[in-house]
């Protein structure tokens, strides 16, 4: 088996600009929210690779360093810290990536005095271990934490170690789950360990309630969502389909938070790489020129307000937005489209106050 920095593994493929896209648009807003209310945050990428691709793009420790430097709010964060770790398995890798953050340290001299930056030549459970022994010795909590775990198969990303590095109310996840791989290889001999570690239970639980006409792809995505959400603890866990050059998905991103505000913001950066349905990309459509921008059906929107809130009266705006960004698939941007074509035809009643238009703060909705 080749290396890991073996330069054939480090084209950069469409769906890979397209997961770069996502957790740059994540950033920009996560950094200055959480530099809101805490003194040190931290970054952890948990494979972080060699910084750079062989078209040049760069890999996701220098998108999130820049990210943050770039920030038109940076003035303002001077006074937190923020502490980025670079876990990388491969010594080649480890060197490469120390020399692109030099470089990038150097382009942007002199540094910040409070932004920091390791980078530490190790496997991501066992770096992880390390972390978790530290603080249980220390009687510490993690600092607020975004843990981008993306590594090349599904080894080495046990459930049961996400589960007591993650622990913390203000740690978030942005993982890659190897779906592809993982449906090829559940039920291999000598697989099961893996899988186990995966999961955090055995294949057998793993399957369970999966028939053989049924898609794996979907039972398994989500029985990784349900982990996520039960063992780990996430109160809301999102995922986003990556579709090969073939069209079947390769993987699944998930991105698990306990707070409302971060599933908005996934939903923003989501929605934005997919403008038709915010839950998946295609390499097989990447780069074609398309004549006008894909618009969502908001019909299943529309009809999960009226079911959710039938026979409910002076709901506000703000709720029926929140119900969509946490409930439904959908933003809260699409939630006043679909309630002006419902208002037409008399399917709501609208309560204006004196002086409000259209949908703005202070309107109530009556439900039949």
């Amino acid at each position: 088996m080749s290396k890991d920095s073996d330069l054939s593994k480090w084209d950069c493929p469409p769906h890979t600009k397209a997961k770069h896209q996502m957790l740059s648009r994540y950033l920009d807003g996560w950094f200055p929210i959480l530099s809101r209310w805490n003194g040190r945050i931290l970054f952890l990428d948990g494979f972080a690779g060699r910084g750079r691709y062989n078209d040049g793009s760069e890999g996701s420790p220098l998108i999130a360093l820049r990210r943050l430097i770039q920030h038109r709010h940076f003035e303002n964060m001077r006074d937190r810290e923020f502490v980025f770790l670079f876990i990388e398995a491969d010594a080649d890798n480890a060197v490469n990536l120390q020399k692109e953050i030099d470089l990038l340290k150097a382009e942007y001299a002199p540094w910040p005095h409070n932004i920091k930056t390791h980078v530490q030549n190790d496997r991501f459970d066992k770096s992880a271990e390390s972390i978790i022994n530290t603080l249980r010795e220390q009687k510490r909590n993690l600092a607020p934490t975004f843990a981008f775990v993306d590594p090349f198969g599904y080894s080495g990303l046990p459930m049961d170690l996400l589960t007591d590095l993650l622990a913390h109310p203000c740690t978030e996840v942005f993982v890659n789950f190897m779906v592809g791989h993982v449906q090829r290889f559940i039920t291999r001999d000598g697989q099961e360990r893996a899988m186990r570690s995966l999961f955090g239970m055995d294949v057998r639980d793993v399957l369970n309630g999966y028939s053989v006409d049924a898609d794996r792809v979907e039972h398994l995505r989500e029985v990784y969502v349900r982990q996520l959400r039960e063992q780990v603890g996430f109160n809301f866990v999102q995922s986003f389909a990556m579709a090969n050059s073939t069209g079947n998905i390769g993987y699944y991103l998930f991105h698990g938070t306990r707070h409302q505000l971060g599933v908005k913001l996934m939903k923003d950066a989501m929605w934005k790489v997919d403008p038709g349905a915010g839950c998946r990309f295609s390499d097989r459509l990447a780069g074609q020129d398309v004549l006008f921008t894909p618009e969502p059906d908001l019909r299943p929107l529309s009809e999960a307000i009226l079911q959710h809130f039938a026979g409910t009266r002076s709901v506000p705006v703000s709720e029926i937005e929140w119900y969509a960004i946490l409930e439904t698939p959908y933003r809260e941007t699409h939630v006043r489209p679909v309630l002006r074509p419902l208002e037409k035809h008399s399917a709501i009643k609208v309560n204006r106050p004196p002086g409000k238009r259209q949908f703005a703060d202070g309107v109530t909705i009556d439900f039949p």
